[in-house]
């Protein structure tokens, strides 16, 4: 199977702490407004998300969305969460942290995107 989104082990270890601070969290790939195009971690009853937004996996049992319209600017790539030195966005949990998220990513071989359009008609 295809994964959308796949995160470090740096990216792993930030979630893991957070989740021992803050309970249950939730990521949204922003498109950006105001922090950028920066990943957004948030409590996860802190954000709704709704019919415009895309569930694109999870990673460390944490759920990763991101709007359609961005979506459409990254159905080609995988997301790879990372986790870097330094405070993170303004809105976001790891903003008051020393390491936070950033995203990364990776364009999709012809055969793995291939399996990806299989994955959803199935």
């Amino acid at each position: 199977m295809v994964e959308r989104v796949v995160a470090t082990e740096e990216a792993l270890q930030l979630i893991d702490s957070l989740k021992r601070t803050h309970g249950s969290i939730m990521f949204y790939q922003s498109g950006g407004c105001c922090d950028g195009s920066a990943p957004m971690c948030y409590k996860e009853d802190d954000f709704k998300t709704g019919d415009s937004d895309v569930y694109l996996g999870s990673i460390g049992g944490t759920p990763f969305y991101i709007h359609k319209m961005q979506y459409e600017y990254w159905k080609h790539t995988q997301l790879i969460l990372d986790a870097t030195d330094g405070r993170g966005a303004a809105f976001s949990l790891d903003s008051i942290e020393d390491r936070h998220f950033i995203t990364n990513s990776r364009v999709f071989t012809d055969e793995e995107y291939a399996k990806l359009k299989n994955q959803i008609e199935a």
